[in-house]
C-alpha cells in the first residue's frame, strides 16, 4: 500500500464533451444515476448544485476506496495500518499547502468545512480585533464573530466600490487596533469574482489582516495564497469534489499558536501533568494540530488531497476554459427568456464561475425548482442560499418582508423571497446544462404538467 492508492481512468469520459474546443468533463461519482420523472419514465440526473455540494470525482472515489482497507488510527499506533495512515495524513497536508501554493511557515489546519474553519480563527482572534465583512457573504463567513466587534459593510456594485468601501471603513475604525477583514473569493449566490488581491493590499495597507473564504473559488480556480498575499483561507472538501466531511485553515501560524486550542483533548496536548496542587498543566502543540484535537478524519482529509492532485493535473486552464463555455450556455438560454431576471452586483460582464441565481416573473421558486425536478430530472437550489442579506440586497425587499431558506412561505404559483441557483463545475456534461436551458424554456412557456403542494415547507408534486 503506498501513500497515495493509484487512481482509475475513465476512458468514455472523451466522449462526454460536446464541443470539441473544449476538455471532455472530468469522470464523477453518480454520472450515470438514474431518477424517476412523476410525469413518467426515468432520466439520468442532471446535478446542477455544484454550489451546495459537489459530487465526488471518481478518482477521488478511487482512492479512497484503495486506500479504506488500509486504515488505522493517527498518530497514535505503532502497527504497520496506523504508521502508513499518519504517512497518508500528514502527506496530505503537504498536498494541500502545495495545491495553495502557502508559504513557508504557514500552517494547514483541517477542520470539518469552511464553516467550522471560520469558526475556528473567530476563537483565536486577539483581544481587541474588530472584524470586517460584506453584508454579502455566506452565513459562515458573516456570523461566526460572535465575541468580536463586527462592522457590516454594504453590497457593492462594482469590484472597485468594495475597495474603496473597505478602505474608508478601516481608515475610520476607532480604536485603530488590530483587525481582519473576512471576503469571498467567488460569490455562492451570483457567481462573481471578488477582487481579492486588491482587498487583501487594502487591509494590509491599514493594518489588518484578511481571510479568503474560497468554498466557491477553490473548486473552480487555482487560488495561490503566496500570490493574494492573503493571511489565511479557508474551504470545504464537500465542494471540491471530496464529500467525506474534511475542510480546510491554511495560513498564518502566529494567531494560531497564540491562542487556546479550538478544541481541547487528545492530540492537541503535547504534555499532560498534575500538578502538586492536584491540578493540571497541559503544553499544548505549536503545530497544525494544536487545533485538531481528537481523532482525525484521515479519509476526509486524504480526499482533499486527492482531489487537489486530480484538479492540479486536470489542469486549471482547461478547467475554466471548460465553465466558461457552460457559463455562455446557461446565461444565453436564459436572456432568450424574457420573464427570467438573472441576480448579479458587478453587472453582466463581471468574471464568474459556474454559480448562477435567477427569479422567473409569476413563479414561486421553490415550485419552479420543484419541477424541474420532477419532470425533467434536474438538481438545482432554491431559496436564501444561507446569503439571506445578499439575496434580499439582490431581489430589492425590505429586510423585514417574510422568507425563509429553502422554506418558502408562499403556495406554489404565488411570488415569494426566495431564488433559483443552478451550479455546475468540473464533472457537468453539456447535455445537463442543454437540458436545463430547455426545461425553463417549457416551464415558461407551457406551464408545468403536474400539480404541486407545500409539505413540511417544502414545493413537491401533489400524488
Amino acid at each position: 500500500m503506498s501513500a497515495r492508492p493509484a487512481a482509475t481512468a475513465t476512458a468514455s469520459a472523451a466522449a462526454e464533451s460536446a464541443d470539441p474546443c473544449c476538455a471532455a468533463p472530468l469522470p464523477v461519482l453518480g454520472r450515470d444515476v438514474t431518477v424517476p420523472l412523476v410525469t413518467g419514465g426515468e432520466v439520468t440526473y442532471a446535478a446542477l448544485d455544484y454550489a451546495a455540494s459537489a459530487p465526488a470525482l471518481q478518482r477521488v472515489w478511487d482512492d479512497v476506496a484503495a486506500y479504506a482497507p488500509y486504515y488505522g488510527s493517527v498518530h497514535r499506533g505503532a502497527g504497520y495500518l496506523s504508521q502508513l495512515s499518519t504517512d497518508l495524513f500528514e502527506n496530505s497536508r503537504v498536498t494541500v499547502a502545495e495545491f495553495l501554493d502557502c508559504r513557508p511557515g504557514d500552517q494547514v489546519v483541517f477542520t470539518r468545512s469552511t464553516t467550522d474553519s471560520l469558526n475556528l480563527l473567530a476563537q483565536v482572534i486577539p483581544a481587541g480585533c474588530e472584524v470586517f465583512v460584506f453584508e454579502t457573504e455566506h452565513h459562515a463567513s458573516l456570523l461566526p464573530w460572535r465575541d468580536a466587534r463586527v462592522t457590516y459593510l454594504n453590497a457593492p456594485r462594482t469590484p472597485q466600490q468594495a475597495v474603496e468601501t473597505l478602505e474608508r471603513a478601516l481608515a475610520d475604525r476607532d480604536p485603530y487596533g488590530p483587525a481582519l477583514v473576512c471576503v469571498t473569493g467567488a460569490s455562492n449566490v451570483t457567481g462573481e469574482l471578488w477582487p481579492v488581491k486588491e482587498l487583501t493590499a487594502a487591509a494590509h495597507a491599514h493594518g489588518a489582516r484578511i481571510v479568503l473564504d474560497a468554498a466557491q473559488l477553490a473548486p473552480h480556480h487555482p487560488v495561490s495564497v503566496r500570490e493574494l498575499d492573503v493571511d489565511w483561507i479557508a474551504f470545504s472538501g464537500h465542494k471540491l469534489y471530496a464529500p467525506f466531511g474534511s475542510g480546510v485553515l491554511a495560513g498564518r501560524a502566529d494567531w494560531l499558536q497564540e491562542s487556546e486550542p479550538y478544541l481541547a483533548g487528545g492530540g492537541a496536548s503535547k504534555k499532560v501533568a498534575r500538578r502538586a496542587d492536584g491540578g493540571v498543566d497541559v503544553e499544548w502543540h505549536t503545530t497544525a494540530a494544536r487545533h485538531e484535537a481528537g481523532s482525525p478524519n484521515v479519509i476526509g482529509v486524504y480526499s482533499i488531497a486527492s482531489a487537489c492532485k486530480a484538479l492540479t493535473e486536470a489542469g486549471f486552464d482547461s478547467l475554466v476554459e471548460r465553465e466558461r463555455h457552460l457559463i455562455a450556455k446557461v446565461r444565453a438560454g436564459l436572456a432568450e427568456v424574457p420573464e427570467v431576471r438573472v441576480l448579479s452586483l458587478f453587472g453582466d460582464d463581471a468574471p464568474r464561475v459556474g454559480v448562477i441565481s435567477f427569479v422567473v416573473d409569476g413563479w414561486n421558486s421553490s415550485h419552479f425548482a420543484a419541477a424541474l425536478s420532477a419532470e425533467y430530472g434536474i438538481g438545482v437550489r432554491d431559496g436564501l442560499f444561507c446569503a439571506h442579506p445578499l439575496v434580499r440586497t439582490l431581489l430589492g425587499s425590505d429586510p423585514q418582508d417574510p422568507g425563509e431558506c429553502g422554506a418558502p412561505e408562499a403556495e406554489p404559483g404565488e411570488r415569494s423571497l426566495n431564488a433559483i441557483r443552478v451550479s455546475f463545475g468540473a464533472g457537468t456534461p453539456d447535455e445537463h446544462v442543454d437540458r436545463f436551458v430547455r426545461a425553463v424554456r417549457e416551464l415558461v412557456t407551457q406551464g408545468a404538467k403536474w400539480q404541486y403542494r407545500t409539505e413540511s415547507g417544502r414545493c413537491v408534486p401533489a400524488v
